[in-house]
């Protein structure tokens, strides 16, 4: 058996020919595996770090921890979007204490010195101890992180300052990114703060989970049962579709659904009221895009990875969601809401309950999610019996189908 990957096929077994992906279990729980991730995945490819909508006017500021990297993410009085690390170039302490705000500097608590909000250092308290030329090459100034750039209102750094441009890193996957942002006329925003919750499992786990239409009817039959009551001649559409992998380990999951979709796919509940909405909402999209790009965008759901950890979720409402790990059987989860801006206010509802509905932290999917993946984790524990996970369905398909894991494999390969 041919046998490809990490270490001459120690880690991942990938023979076509014969029917076979596996991946070993000890990829979940080895300390070694996660130190080189970090150093081979997390500090070298484009990590996202907030969208334009946060830091939309001039001062205002969010915290993120990137990668185990404290950073401030600001929008400065020029109008230019920075990322600095969060710590003072005087004793490391941090210059940002609160998670978002508005601010023309950022003073250490410390020894109180203070930059501005394009991260120049303006005031040292007892400046006339010490030298004349202290800083006169910038180097107590706040640390810019090696590189920002953008696309399409999405923000990513990398912590490699020889990395390749994200445009090209993202490659094949601004195809689904487009497909996104273009359903808001006048753009998109994130609405209704952050979620953050720890999983006790590997992060590559999470990766898995939310390309993988596999365990849907199965995890979330609750959810399923729920839809066929709701969802009037909806709960007759199929989950129809098929996933595709688009180079440098980035994956989709496109498929129609029986649920509503506030971008244009209405569902009884909404009422004529919201039916009337939804067909003035097609109009603009197929009047901008055509007819098979407005369809595409309003009735068909993505589930996108963007390789390592950014997943956009494009269902009954648009999710993004980050999972850094933090031990091989700990990840921490950030997730947030996108919307188009000017949407009605009751469509925004809309979108929100169906957000918190399926994709909250009480909601139908996150806690079975989350259940499934630390019972994996938990079940690594029998790896000395068992090995190796099975992500061979659909293999040999010329064409998968939603339920097959062939954009899984992309992740594994990259």
């Amino acid at each position: 058996m041919a046998q490809n990957g990490s270490a001459n096929g120690q880690f991942i077994i990938d023979d076509k020919d014969a029917g076979v992906f596996k991946v070993s279990r000890r990829a979940f729980v080895d300390d070694g595996i996660l130190a080189a991730e970090k150093r081979k995945v997390f500090d070298r490819c484009w990590l996202y770090v907030g969208h334009e909508s946060e830091i939309a006017k001039n001062g205002d500021f969010v915290t993120r921890n990137i990668a185990e990297r404290n950073l401030i993410f600001n929008r400065d009085r020029s109008g230019q979007v920075n990322v600095f690390y969060n710590t003072c170039t005087h004793r490391g302490a941090f210059v940002c204490r609160e998670k978002e705000g508005n601010s023309r500097r950022f003073q250490c608590f410390y020894h109180g010195w203070v930059f501005s909000d394009a991260g120049d250092l303006i005031e040292v308290p007892g400046r006339d101890s010490y030298c004349d030329h202290f800083n006169s090459d910038g180097s107590a100034n706040l640390a810019r992180v090696e590189r920002m750039e953008s696309y399409r209102g999405l923000y990513f750094v990398n912590f490699d300052k020889n990395a390749g441009s994200l445009y090209d890193y993202l490659g094949g996957v601004r195809e689904y990114i487009d497909l996104v942002v273009d359903q808001g006329e006048a753009g998109m925003e994130i609405v209704g703060g952050t979620q953050q919750y720890a999983v006790d499992a590997n992060w590559k786990l999470m990766t898995e989970n939310s390309i993988d239409g596999y365990h849907a009817a199965t995890t979330h039959a609750t959810y399923m049962d729920y839809l066929a009551n709701t969802a009037g001649s909806l709960a007759a559409v199929g989950m129809g579709g098929g996933g595709r992998q688009l180079g440098n380990g980035h994956a989709v999951i496109e498929y129609s659904a029986p649920w509503g979709r506030p971008v244009a796919q209405w569902v009884p509940a909404w009422g004529e009221d919201g039916k009337k909405d939804i067909e003035g909402i097609k109009a603009v999209l197929t009047e901008k895009y055509g007819k098979e790009r407005a369809e595409r965008i309003a009735n068909m759901n993505r589930n996108i990875l963007v390789f390592p950890n950014l997943v956009i979720n494009d269902i009954m409402a648009i999710t993004f969601r980050t999972f850094f790990p933090q031990a091989p059987g700990k990840m921490h989860v950030n997730a947030w809401a996108l919307a188009p801006i000017g949407e009605s206010e009751a469509f925004r509802e809309r979108r929100l309950f169906n957000f918190l509905e399926f994709l909250g932290p009480g909601g139908f999917a996150t806690p079975d999610d989350v259940e499934a993946l630390e019972m994996c984790q938990r079940g690594y524990k029998n790896m000395e019996a068992v090995g190796w996970n099975d992500i061979s369905k659909g293999i040999q398909r010329d064409q998968p189908a939603t339920n097959d894991e062939l954009q899984m494999r992309a992740f594994w390969r990259q």
